[in-house]
């Protein structure tokens, strides 16, 4: 599993537990309701602009770091 499905299976799980509507997320983030609609069902994916505009609704902040050649992160 790469870093963004992972990214997307916990922003999925914490708006399935949350109590903020996805009217409410449109609002904050303004991502439109039928995407987040799309998303939620698992037709439609994310970019990272828009994982982050989430996360930050949600609470979380992503943050990006350059790996060395061997994998490691920086």
């Amino acid at each position: 599993m790469n870093y963004m499905s992972k990214i997307c299976d916990k922003l999925k799980q914490t708006i399935e537990k949350g109590t903020k509507s996805r009217y409410r997320l449109w609002q904050e983030t303004g991502i439109k309701q039928s995407h987040l609609s799309r998303f939620m069902a698992g037709t439609r994916g994310l970019g990272v602009d828009n994982a982050e505009k989430l996360a930050k609704a949600l609470g979380y902040e992503l943050i990006l770091r350059k790996r060395t050649k061997k994998g490691k992160k920086v």
